[in-house]
């Protein structure tokens, strides 16, 4: 009762400490979130009030954890509204990134409701949620962002201050298209907080790109292979594509399609320390693959009992 009501609490160490993964914690987030009364609301009203209750941290095994008390606390108390709760996780998450894509001024390509309604086919057991109530959610967004507590000034420019390590690197572009040699660009990286962020200057504001260091690797490549002092991140997990992003030609913020990001060092000593800085950044979490599963229980090919 004293995380769900006390005054003046910094929101970022409730979410901390209740993503936790130890009994006592896990017990007090199952009694938190009963705290919330969420019934006759639609799933983005009930999404609201739960998200600024707290902040979400930036782990995704508590998110998973948190996310998933919500689903099973909001199928509770609305009985009927999704055949299993694995489908109001799997919603809740495209609200979610449905926020971020609608009112972050990065994203110049904003999904329509069409798009919106195509994501979700098939998450209801694999039946189609109604177009109606895809629809009032979308509008509902669009309207009004969510409020996300910010009590501790954690915005973007904060994660460049004292990073891990910082430099210059020659990246190697995409994969050939229409037979065009991938070129190799200078380019500022900087390593914190499990992200590869690399910038056109150093004095560029936003980065030109983001690499999550999820479920990759990190590897020397030998010189006959490549220029020298190089070494390449390369995906460990069940895709082979490399989640990322980065800013395309004409501003948009898209999608990476590497199956290998290649960057190389000036000197012997410094690819060494990037590897190594790398390697000790590296979070092998599960939480893409256990998204991929949830949304395959919603779509009916294992459903929860």
């Amino acid at each position: 009762m004293f995380l769900f009501q006390g005054e003046g609490l910094n929101k970022t160490a409730i979410g901390d400490f209740l993503g936790e993964k130890n009994d006592f914690s896990i017990a007090v987030l199952k009694v938190f979130v009963n705290l919330h009364q969420f019934t006759d609301m639609i799933l983005v009203q009930a999404l609201r009030q739960f998200l600024w209750s707290f902040r979400l941290p930036g782990e995704a095994q508590k998110i998973d954890r948190m996310m998933e008390c919500f689903a099973e606390r909001y199928c509770s108390l609305n009985p009927g509204v999704f055949i299993n709760t694995d489908t109001c996780y799997v919603l809740s998450f495209a609200i979610i990134m449905l926020n971020t894509s609608l009112h972050n001024a990065s994203v110049k390509d904003k999904p329509t409701v069409e798009k919106f309604i195509q994501m979700n086919r098939g998450i209801n057991d694999g039946g189609n949620l109604s177009e109606e109530l895809l629809i009032n959610l979308y509008e509902n967004i669009k309207k009004e962002p969510f409020k996300i507590p910010e009590d501790d000034g954690n915005d973007l420019m904060h994660t460049f201050f004292n990073p891990v390590k910082e430099g210059w690197l020659m990246k190697q572009g995409a994969p050939i298209i229409c037979g065009r040699v991938r070129n190799w660009r200078r380019r500022w990286f900087i390593l914190n907080d499990n992200c590869l962020y690399y910038f056109q200057y150093t004095t560029d504001k936003e980065p030109k790109g983001i690499i999550p260091l999820e479920n990759i690797q990190v590897r020397e490549v030998p010189t006959e292979k490549s220029r020298p002092n190089c070494f390449e991140l390369f995906s460990s997990g069940s895709s082979e594509v490399i989640k990322a992003c980065k800013v395309d030609s004409d501003g948009k913020v898209v999608e990476g399609h590497h199956n290998v990001y290649r960057m190389a060092a000036s000197l012997v000593e410094e690819k060494d320390d990037w590897i190594s800085c790398i390697r000790t950044s590296i979070n092998d979490n599960p939480f893409y693959d256990m998204l991929v599963a949830r949304r395959k229980n919603a779509a009916g090919t294992a459903s929860r009992p």
